[in-house]
């Protein structure tokens, strides 16, 4: 299918092609009938700009990119229609990859990503990112960048994250209140932000209540059905197993239920649990999950504006950088009912 250009435009209506062009952007310098004629021809013959040629022009993609863990995560799905359609409503295309938490991906993703010319990266790190340093050149370069859920404290830019400390704390002291006094912790890999921000929030709760912390109850966890499984073994084998589990994540929620049910363990009757999760299924389930919920669509589309905001901004003064924190809420189902109700 042949498209029209610009030239073609003129020709058939006898007008130069800059004020075909001038009236297609809405010039006020074309008048109104002039504009008419333009915009209906432009329209009868599907008159389509050329990207290409308008990204040289303006020396933008018009794109930006999208780095996640894994889009098949509830949590990374919702944030990129949030970014999506932030995007969207500023004509920008979204380019997406997936790091499936390897560091070595995430390199090769950023290199990917910036060979396409994006004009913005918007990042959430993979599990096993300890060195940022791809990241850091391509700031240091002028590439605009926002980290998101997954953050690093040393790259200076904007960052936005659910609060991890709070919402860990508050599941946590839930399950104190349920009458549980042996909590275990399962968390993702010990490298990212949200981990450690969850483990304090969780330590922080026993600490309120004077229950001890029992080392052999905070565990770390890959996402693999059978590093899930291994872990709920290593729990249950102890002599004095948990009576309760809050875990940090989707996938680790779902591992941790599907194996204590399919060890027999009930739920909530023998051991509690309770998710860090954006699960629309969770209210589904048997039992039905008692989640921390993250603001996964706002946090995306936070992210987004911030980015738009460091491309759009041609001030040379030094940009004032913020970390944006949004909050999580608790929503109380089945899976951890009151053993005894406990008045703290």
């Amino acid at each position: 299918m042949e498209h029209i250009t610009i030239k073609d435009i003129a020709k058939a209506l006898s007008l130069s092609t800059s004020t075909v062009s001038r009236a297609l952007r809405g010039s006020h310098e074309i008048n109104p009938e002039t504009k008419r004629l333009v915009m209906e021809y432009a329209e009868k013959f599907n008159y389509q700009p050329n990207p290409i040629a308008l990204s040289l022009k303006e020396n933008k993609s018009r794109s930006i990119g999208v780095i996640v863990p894994e889009i098949d995560n509830p949590f990374f799905s919702q944030a990129i229609n949030g970014i999506e359609d932030i995007a969207y409503n500023k004509g920008y295309q979204v380019v997406i990859f997936q790091s499936h938490e390897s560091y070595e991906r995430e390199v090769i993703n950023t290199q990917h990503i910036t060979s396409r010319r994006v004009d913005g990266l918007l990042i959430s790190l993979s599990g096993q990112t300890t060195n940022v340093e791809h990241l850091k050149n391509l700031h240091d370069k002028g590439l605009p960048i926002v980290l998101f859920d997954r953050i690093s404290d040393e790259i200076d830019t904007h960052k936005v994250i659910s609060d991890n400390f709070e919402g860990s704390f508050t599941g946590t002291e839930h399950l104190i209140k349920t009458g549980r006094k042996r909590i275990a912790h399962i968390a993702a890999s010990p490298h990212l932000s949200i981990s450690k921000e969850r483990v304090k929030g969780y330590l922080a709760a026993l600490a309120k209540y004077n229950i001890p912390v029992d080392e052999s109850l905070l565990k770390y966890c890959n996402y693999g059905l059978q590093d899930i499984e291994f872990v709920i073994d290593q729990l249950f084998t102890n002599d004095n197993p948990p009576d309760a589990i809050f875990t940090a994540s989707d996938r680790l929620a779902l591992g941790c239920l599907s194996t204590l049910q399919k060890r027999g363990i009930k739920i909530p009757e023998e051991v509690a649990l309770i998710g860090f999760t954006n699960l629309k299924v969770a209210s589904l389930l048997a039992p039905s999950l008692s989640t921390i919920v993250q603001p996964a669509l706002e946090m995306g589309k936070r992210s987004a504006e911030l980015l738009f905001e460091l491309i759009e901004n041609t001030s040379k003064l030094p940009k004032k950088y913020q970390t944006f924190k949004l909050y999580t809420e608790l929503i109380i189902r089945n899976s951890s009912e009151n053993k005894v109700l406990i008045d703290l």
